[in-house]
């Protein structure tokens, strides 16, 4: 049976990663959020904010490490693999950001097809910034929206995941997943 890829995806501070921390205790296989890992390694060469001061080599990091992510994926046997974000987020960042990028970042995000994409949208309650998250509530809400332009380009169908506490959250997932199995 073929490993299902499913991606949560949201803006920043929509508790994605809250949800894939979940998951991993329940004993799912999960694909953790790169992003913070190559923030904190460019800091610690001095960079504070990579994906700020040069986003097109923040988000080649990214695509390459997504990339292996996917591929990683595809050596697990069967059931799930959920993904704290996908590939083509890399490309909503960018176009979000007005940053032009190389037609490879598209061709990329054609080549890795992930069978369901769940969505969180930002929820002002839990938002919180902190050294990684620098984006405002406001700038959340206007990245939402170049998420769901993105995934849908692609032609993926997204899943809204409703508000509610972690357990009504991870009970609507894996309810959908297991109706459509």
């Amino acid at each position: 049976m073929k490993t299902q890829k499913i991606v949560l995806i949201g803006g920043p501070g929509t508790g994605k990663t809250t949800l894939i921390n979940a998951l991993k205790i329940k004993g799912y296989n999960c694909m953790e959020e790169i992003s913070r890992q190559v923030t904190l390694k460019a800091q610690e060469k001095g960079i504070e904010q990579l994906f700020l001061e040069d986003p097109l080599l923040f988000s080649e990091h990214l695509l390459l490490g997504r990339q292996k992510q996917f591929l990683e994926a595809n050596a697990l046997e069967g059931g799930f693999v959920f993904f704290d974000r996908g590939i083509p987020d890399v490309v909503a960042y960018l176009d979000y950001l007005k940053t032009s990028y190389p037609n490879t970042f598209k061709t990329i995000c054609s080549q890795h097809i992930y069978d369901k994409i769940f969505i969180l949208k930002p929820w002002k309650a839990i938002y919180k910034q902190d050294n990684e998250r620098y984006e405002t509530f406001e700038q959340a809400l206007i990245l939402h929206d170049f998420l769901v332009k993105t995934y849908t380009d692609y032609g993926y169908t997204i899943i809204d995941t409703p508000f509610g506490t972690v357990e009504e959250r991870l009970d609507f997932i894996l309810n959908h997943l297991n109706k459509s199995e």
